[in-house]
């Protein structure tokens, strides 16, 4: 958490905030967990640490993490809103199960190929971009 920790404490002091403990213990909550996390798991996983964090906190301070370039967006589309690790963590797209939730993170040249392919086709600038499949996962295609 070293580097994250400084990443996130010269964010702050650039905004002209301060490092304090309840986003400390957000950071780290945070940190624990790898995968797509609600806000919800968060608070629950900063609770551990300090029982008097709120939810307007792991809110705010979640905000403060992405713009940080700490953590990313993860949502679906209409689902409640969740997040990964952004820093130093390699791109990557999802497959969603509408049925379960579960989410499969992949990557693959051709498509990563194809999608700049499709900027230059339309003369844009990539920016980057958010790709996620949706389908059954094999269990819940099996149910069915």
């Amino acid at each position: 958490m070293t580097a994250e920790y400084e990443v996130f404490k010269e964010y702050l002091r650039q905004k002209g905030l301060k490092m304090t403990s309840p986003r400390e213990n957000v950071l780290r909550a945070f940190l624990g967990h790898e995968g797509h996390l609600s806000t919800d798991d968060i608070l629950v996983a900063s609770r551990k640490l300090d029982p008097a964090i709120g939810q307007a906190t792991v809110f705010r301070t979640m905000k403060l993490l992405e713009e940080a370039g700490l953590a990313r967006d993860a949502s679906q589309d209409n689902g409640p809103r969740k997040y990964e690790h952004a820093y130093k963590h390699s791109h990557h797209d999802h497959l969603l199960c509408i049925r379960c939730g579960r989410v499969v993170e992949f990557y693959d040249p051709q498509i990563e190929k194809a999608q700049k392919q499709i900027f230059a086709k339309y003369g844009f600038t990539e920016t980057g971009h958010w790709m996620e499949l949706h389908g059954l996962c094999p269990d819940c295609a099996r149910q069915k």
